[in-house]
C-alpha cells in the first residue's frame, strides 16, 4: 500500500476513533460528567454503573461501530492492507483521544468491533469469549482481558498470521489499559458488572 493513502487512513481512523460515545451518552442522557462517576472510564461498563441501561448499549454500539466502520471503510476505499492499520488507529484513538487530553477508554469494544469487521469469525470468537467469562465471573474486565489474550490465537487460526501480530499488538495496548483492573483482580476488589460503586 502506498505511503499517503496508509497515512490518511491512519489519521481519519484515528480521528474516528476518538469520538467518545460514553461522554456523549452520558451527557445526552442528563447523567453528567461519566468520567467524575464510578471508575471514572468513558467506556459502556462504567456508564452502566449510573444505572442506565440505554445509555450504556448506546455507548457500547458507538465503541464497537467505530471500529467497525474505520475498517470496513478502509476496506472499501483502500484495501485489505489498510484494513487493519485503520482497525489499529481506531482504538489508538479511543485509547489516546486528543480532544480528551489523550485520556480515553480501555479499549474493548472498539476492540471487539475491529475483530469483528477483520473477520466474523476473529470477532465472534472473542465476543463468545468475552461473553462466557462474563456469565461466569460477571466481571467486565476478567471477560475483558480474557478475550485479548485468546484474540491473536483466533486471528492465526481463523485469519491470518500477519493479522495475528497486528491484533496481538492491539490486545497488548487493551491489557495495558487494563493494569489497574488486574491489580485488582489479585487484590480481589474488582467490582462485578453493574455493581455502581
Amino acid at each position: 500500500m502506498d505511503l499517503i493513502p496508509s497515512l490518511l487512513t491512519a489519521v481519519l481512523a484515528y480521528l474516528l476513533g476518538s469520538v467518545p460515545f460514553g461522554l456523549i451518552s452520558a451527557r445526552a442522557f442528563g447523567l453528567g460528567d461519566i468520567r467524575q462517576i464510578g471508575s471514572g472510564n468513558i467506556g459502556a461498563t462504567n456508564v452502566l454503573r449510573t444505572g442506565n441501561k440505554l445509555a450504556a448499549a448506546l455507548t457500547l454500539i458507538g465503541d464497537a461501530g467505530k471500529g467497525a466502520v474505520a475498517v470496513l471503510l478502509a476496506r472499501w476505499l483502500v484495501g485489505e492492507s489498510a484494513a487493519g492499520i485503520a482497525g489499529l488507529f481506531a482504538l489508538l484513538g479511543h485509547l489516546y483521544p486528543v480532544l480528551l487530553g489523550f485520556r480515553g477508554g480501555k479499549g474493548v469494544a472498539t476492540f471487539l468491533g475491529t475483530l469483528l469487521a477483520l473477520s466474523v469469525p476473529v470477532g465472534a470468537a472473542a465476543c463468545a469469549t468475552w461473553l462466557a467469562v462474563a456469565l461466569v465471573a460477571r466481571i467486565s474486565s476478567l471477560s475483558a482481558l480474557a478475550a485479548a489474550v485468546l484474540a491473536p490465537v483466533y486471528t492465526a487460526v481463523f485469519y491470518h498470521w500477519h493479522g495475528a501480530v497486528l491484533v496481538a499488538v492491539m490486545s497488548a495496548l487493551v491489557i495495558v489499559k487494563h493494569r489497574g483492573n488486574i491489580r485488582r483482580l489479585r487484590d480481589g476488589t474488582e467490582p462485578r458488572i453493574g455493581q455502581k460503586d
